[in-house]
Protein backbone atom coordinates (compact mmCIF):
# COMPACT_ATOMS: atom_id res chain seq x y z
CA UNK A 1 0.00 0.00 0.00
CA UNK A 2 1.38 3.23 -1.36
CA UNK A 3 2.63 5.47 2.21
CA UNK A 4 0.06 8.56 2.08
CA UNK A 5 2.52 10.90 2.74
CA UNK A 6 4.88 9.85 -0.01
CA UNK A 7 1.46 10.46 -2.40
CA UNK A 8 0.95 13.93 -0.99
CA UNK A 9 4.69 15.31 -0.67
CA UNK A 10 5.16 15.68 2.40
CA UNK A 11 6.90 14.36 5.39
CA UNK A 12 4.85 11.96 8.60
CA UNK A 13 5.38 15.31 11.16
CA UNK A 14 4.22 17.92 9.02
CA UNK A 15 1.82 19.92 10.30
CA UNK A 16 -2.09 20.78 9.11
CA UNK A 17 -1.37 23.46 7.34
CA UNK A 18 1.07 22.13 4.87
CA UNK A 19 -0.51 18.79 4.80
CA UNK A 20 -4.07 20.52 3.31
CA UNK A 21 -1.56 22.87 1.21
CA UNK A 22 0.31 19.39 -0.17
CA UNK A 23 -3.34 18.20 -0.74
CA UNK A 24 -4.58 21.40 -2.70
CA UNK A 25 -1.51 21.36 -4.88
CA UNK A 26 -1.84 16.99 -5.68
CA UNK A 27 -5.23 17.24 -6.53
CA UNK A 28 -4.84 20.07 -9.11
CA UNK A 29 -1.35 17.98 -10.37
CA UNK A 30 -3.54 14.87 -10.86
CA UNK A 31 -6.97 16.56 -12.23
CA UNK A 32 -8.24 14.63 -15.08
CA UNK A 33 -8.84 18.28 -16.32
CA UNK A 34 -5.57 19.66 -16.00
CA UNK A 35 -4.02 16.10 -18.02
CA UNK A 36 -3.72 14.12 -14.73
CA UNK A 37 -5.58 10.72 -14.83
CA UNK A 38 -8.57 9.24 -12.82
CA UNK A 39 -6.10 6.76 -10.82
CA UNK A 40 -3.81 9.15 -9.85
CA UNK A 41 -6.54 12.09 -8.17
CA UNK A 42 -8.11 9.19 -6.39
CA UNK A 43 -5.09 7.55 -4.95
CA UNK A 44 -3.87 11.57 -4.01
CA UNK A 45 -7.86 11.97 -2.11
CA UNK A 46 -7.66 8.16 -0.47
CA UNK A 47 -4.00 9.47 0.62
CA UNK A 48 -5.43 12.38 2.53
CA UNK A 49 -8.22 10.25 3.99
CA UNK A 50 -5.97 7.79 5.36
CA UNK A 51 -3.95 10.78 6.99
CA UNK A 52 -7.18 12.36 8.41
CA UNK A 53 -8.04 9.29 10.36
CA UNK A 54 -4.36 8.95 11.52
CA UNK A 55 -4.79 12.08 13.09
CA UNK A 56 -8.04 10.75 14.80
CA UNK A 57 -6.79 7.97 16.03
CA UNK A 58 -7.48 5.34 13.22
CA UNK A 59 -5.35 3.41 11.71
CA UNK A 60 -5.31 4.97 8.31
CA UNK A 61 -7.00 2.11 6.14
CA UNK A 62 -10.81 2.27 5.25
CA UNK A 63 -12.95 -1.05 4.56
CA UNK A 64 -14.96 0.27 1.78
CA UNK A 65 -17.44 -2.19 2.46
CA UNK A 66 -18.08 -0.72 6.12
CA UNK A 67 -17.85 2.33 5.12
CA UNK A 68 -21.15 4.43 5.84
CA UNK A 69 -23.49 6.12 3.09
CA UNK A 70 -24.93 9.73 4.58
CA UNK A 71 -26.48 9.98 1.91
CA UNK A 72 -30.36 10.35 2.00
CA UNK A 73 -32.11 7.08 1.58
CA UNK A 74 -34.64 8.20 -1.03
CA UNK A 75 -33.20 10.60 -2.56
CA UNK A 76 -33.64 14.93 -1.93
CA UNK A 77 -35.74 17.50 -3.98
CA UNK A 78 -33.09 20.52 -4.11
CA UNK A 79 -34.60 24.01 -4.54
CA UNK A 80 -31.63 25.79 -6.17
CA UNK A 81 -30.85 29.91 -6.59
CA UNK A 82 -27.56 31.58 -8.44
CA UNK A 83 -25.79 33.54 -6.02
CA UNK A 84 -25.10 36.28 -8.64
CA UNK A 85 -29.29 36.90 -9.34
CA UNK A 86 -29.05 37.59 -5.40
CA UNK A 87 -26.20 40.20 -6.05
CA UNK A 88 -27.82 41.40 -9.15
CA UNK A 89 -30.44 42.68 -8.19
CA UNK A 90 -29.69 43.37 -4.36
CA UNK A 91 -31.31 40.67 -2.45
CA UNK A 92 -30.11 39.33 0.85
CA UNK A 93 -28.53 35.69 1.34
CA UNK A 94 -30.07 35.79 5.01
CA UNK A 95 -33.99 37.10 3.77
CA UNK A 96 -36.43 34.33 4.60
CA UNK A 97 -38.65 34.64 1.74
CA UNK A 98 -36.04 34.48 -0.40
CA UNK A 99 -37.03 31.37 -2.25
CA UNK A 100 -40.57 33.05 -2.28
CA UNK A 101 -39.29 35.81 -4.04
CA UNK A 102 -37.23 33.92 -6.70
CA UNK A 103 -40.06 31.83 -7.56
CA UNK A 104 -42.11 34.77 -8.68
CA UNK A 105 -39.11 36.76 -9.98
CA UNK A 106 -39.48 34.72 -13.71
CA UNK A 107 -35.83 33.53 -13.42
CA UNK A 108 -34.48 31.15 -16.02
CA UNK A 109 -33.59 27.66 -15.30
CA UNK A 110 -29.98 28.61 -15.19
CA UNK A 111 -31.07 30.49 -12.11
CA UNK A 112 -33.85 29.20 -10.52
CA UNK A 113 -35.36 25.81 -10.18
CA UNK A 114 -35.48 22.27 -8.89
CA UNK A 115 -33.64 18.91 -9.32
CA UNK A 116 -33.97 15.25 -8.14
CA UNK A 117 -30.55 14.44 -6.66
CA UNK A 118 -30.35 10.66 -6.10
CA UNK A 119 -29.11 8.26 -3.70
CA UNK A 120 -24.93 8.03 -4.07
CA UNK A 121 -25.35 11.44 -5.78
CA UNK A 122 -23.07 14.44 -4.39
CA UNK A 123 -24.53 17.49 -5.08
CA UNK A 124 -23.00 18.65 -7.79
CA UNK A 125 -22.63 15.41 -9.82
CA UNK A 126 -26.82 15.47 -9.36
CA UNK A 127 -26.95 19.29 -10.67
CA UNK A 128 -24.96 18.01 -13.44
CA UNK A 129 -26.50 14.59 -14.05
CA UNK A 130 -29.40 17.01 -14.59
CA UNK A 131 -27.65 18.72 -17.57
CA UNK A 132 -26.59 22.02 -15.08
CA UNK A 133 -22.41 23.27 -14.88
CA UNK A 134 -22.26 24.61 -11.62
CA UNK A 135 -19.12 25.99 -10.70
CA UNK A 136 -16.19 23.53 -9.59
CA UNK A 137 -12.46 23.35 -10.40
CA UNK A 138 -11.09 20.53 -7.44
CA UNK A 139 -13.46 18.05 -7.16
CA UNK A 140 -11.69 17.22 -4.10
CA UNK A 141 -12.35 19.29 -1.66
CA UNK A 142 -9.54 21.63 -1.33
CA UNK A 143 -10.88 24.58 -3.03
CA UNK A 144 -14.25 26.76 -2.61
CA UNK A 145 -15.02 26.82 -6.15
CA UNK A 146 -18.01 24.69 -5.79
CA UNK A 147 -19.37 26.06 -2.42
CA UNK A 148 -23.19 26.55 -1.79
CA UNK A 149 -24.94 27.89 0.81
CA UNK A 150 -27.50 25.63 2.54
CA UNK A 151 -30.79 27.99 3.39
CA UNK A 152 -33.33 24.98 4.63
CA UNK A 153 -32.29 21.11 5.07
CA UNK A 154 -28.75 19.59 5.72
CA UNK A 155 -26.08 18.29 3.92
CA UNK A 156 -23.23 16.15 5.03
CA UNK A 157 -19.75 16.38 3.93
CA UNK A 158 -17.21 13.29 5.05
CA UNK A 159 -13.98 15.62 4.42
CA UNK A 160 -13.87 19.60 4.60
CA UNK A 161 -10.25 20.99 5.83
CA UNK A 162 -10.83 24.04 3.52
CA UNK A 163 -14.03 25.80 5.15
CA UNK A 164 -13.88 27.42 8.72
CA UNK A 165 -16.24 26.32 11.57
CA UNK A 166 -17.71 29.76 10.50
CA UNK A 167 -18.48 29.22 7.50
CA UNK A 168 -20.04 26.01 7.74
CA UNK A 169 -22.08 27.10 10.63
CA UNK A 170 -23.57 29.47 8.35
CA UNK A 171 -24.59 26.63 6.15
CA UNK A 172 -21.52 27.08 3.52
CA UNK A 173 -20.66 23.36 1.95
CA UNK A 174 -18.56 21.89 -0.78
CA UNK A 175 -21.17 20.54 -3.49
CA UNK A 176 -18.54 18.07 -4.77
CA UNK A 177 -17.80 15.95 -1.50
CA UNK A 178 -21.67 17.22 -0.11
CA UNK A 179 -24.79 15.44 -0.11
CA UNK A 180 -28.35 15.84 0.79
CA UNK A 181 -29.39 14.22 4.49
CA UNK A 182 -32.96 15.30 4.60
CA UNK A 183 -35.69 14.65 1.76
CA UNK A 184 -35.73 18.29 0.61
CA UNK A 185 -32.67 20.87 0.91
CA UNK A 186 -33.15 24.64 -0.64
CA UNK A 187 -29.23 25.99 -1.49
CA UNK A 188 -27.62 28.78 -3.01
CA UNK A 189 -25.29 27.76 -5.78
CA UNK A 190 -22.15 29.75 -6.95
CA UNK A 191 -21.21 31.54 -3.60
CA UNK A 192 -17.79 31.12 -4.48
CA UNK A 193 -18.24 35.00 -5.02
CA UNK A 194 -18.74 36.03 -1.47
CA UNK A 195 -15.89 38.00 -0.27
CA UNK A 196 -15.17 35.49 2.50
CA UNK A 197 -14.36 33.04 -0.24
CA UNK A 198 -12.37 34.90 -1.98
CA UNK A 199 -8.75 32.97 -0.39
CA UNK A 200 -10.37 29.91 -1.10
CA UNK A 201 -11.03 30.12 -4.70
CA UNK A 202 -8.37 28.49 -7.36
CA UNK A 203 -8.43 29.80 -10.46
CA UNK A 204 -11.40 28.94 -12.86
CA UNK A 205 -10.54 27.27 -15.80
CA UNK A 206 -11.96 26.37 -19.42
CA UNK A 207 -14.38 23.40 -17.76
CA UNK A 208 -16.07 25.40 -14.98
CA UNK A 209 -18.54 27.64 -17.03
CA UNK A 210 -21.92 27.63 -16.13
CA UNK A 211 -24.62 26.69 -18.85
CA UNK A 212 -28.73 26.26 -18.58
CA UNK A 213 -30.17 23.00 -19.23
CA UNK A 214 -31.36 22.47 -23.04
Amino acid sequence: MDDPFEVLGVDPDAGDADIDEAYRRRVMQTHPDQGGSARAFQRVKDAYERILAMENGGAGDRDDAEAVDHHHDAGSRVEYLNYEVIADRGWSIDDDDLFAIAADADLDSEDYGEFLVAPGETLLEAAENRGFAWPYACRGGACANCAVAVVEGEMTVPIDHVLSTEMTERGIQLSCIGAPATAEMKVVYNVKHMPELDELRLPAYRFERTRSVD
